[in-house]
């Protein structure tokens, strides 16, 4: 039986060494709507992130998303799991060497057994949702920026994925790529009803594309609610994230992110 939330975290504990990354976190992300992960540099927003894809194994607690805890899969079960997700990473991830509808056409390769001519439909068909029609045979060094994050789009909708996930989609991008690429993640989510979760912490975005917020501090979640709820917040910290004021934290933050990044 479906909820209303796709994804249920509970008590999640993460160490990076013997450093608490995350710390006992609980919270839940609505289904069908646009739930966006903010905070800032070494915040635990990438980790919680590659903790809902499975690419990280917490040290503790659950992330059961539809009803299955996915810390507690094999491999296999993972990977299947997997199928249902979409992802976007920060620089898009194409692979070079292969043409727009060839990378477009991976996910669908590997995990499918559809004929190649179908598999020629439903590239194009992706290619054209994001606004790259006629584009199937360029390759990746010959597009800008904001067009390899719109094929990343297309190859992570290839499977027709119940879950969005978009690390930092406007990373790089000037402020007119980054308003259209805000469209296209508003299209995915109302059109589809698609769940989308987005980590960013891009302001014009966040008021553009989110229904719901969550945002973490040295890694403790300091609000979940919705975007009326995140803007009228009177909670210290939300309240600097909003003013882009620093605090008495920002030296251990720092300190904080060069730890974790080596």
């Amino acid at each position: 039986m479906q909820t209303d939330n796709v994804i249920e975290v509970k008590t999640l504990v993460t160490y990076y060494g013997d450093r608490v990354i995350i710390k006992n976190a609980t919270v839940s992300i609505p289904r069908a709507q646009t739930t966006v992960i903010v905070g800032g540099s070494g915040s635990g927003k990438t980790t919680i992130l590659r903790h809902l894809i499975g690419l990280l194994k917490p040290h503790s607690g659950e992330i059961l998303i539809n009803g299955v805890d996915i810390t507690r899969l094999s491999e296999e079960m993972l990977n299947n799991e997997r199928k249902k997700m979409g992802v976007l990473f920060q620089g898009a991830a194409l692979l070079n060497s292969l043409t727009l509808a060839e990378n477009v056409a991976l996910p669908l390769r590997e995990h499918t057994k559809l004929k190649d001519s179908v598999i020629g439909i439903m590239v194009r068909m992706k290619l054209d949702l994001v606004g790259l029609s006629g584009f199937d045979n360029f390759y990746p060094s010959q597009l800008s920026g904001g067009m390899k994050k719109r094929a990343g789009i297309a190859r992570a909708m290839a499977m027709d994925p119940e879950i969005l996930f978009f690390d930092e989609p406007s990373a790089g991008l000037d402020p007119v790529t980054a308003a259209g690429l805000d469209d296209l993640i508003n299209k995915l989510n109302k059109v589809f009803k698609i769940t989308v979760i987005v980590v960013t912490h891009e302001l014009p975005s966040i008021f553009k594309i989110a229904d719901y917020v969550i945002m973490l501090d040295m890694g403790d979640i300091v609000f979940a609610g919705t975007l009326e709820e995140f803007k009228e917040s009177e909670i210290p910290k939300v309240q600097a994230f909003l003013k882009r004021t620093p605090g008495e934290e920002t030296q251990s933050q720092d300190d904080y992110f060069k730890i974790i990044a080596g």
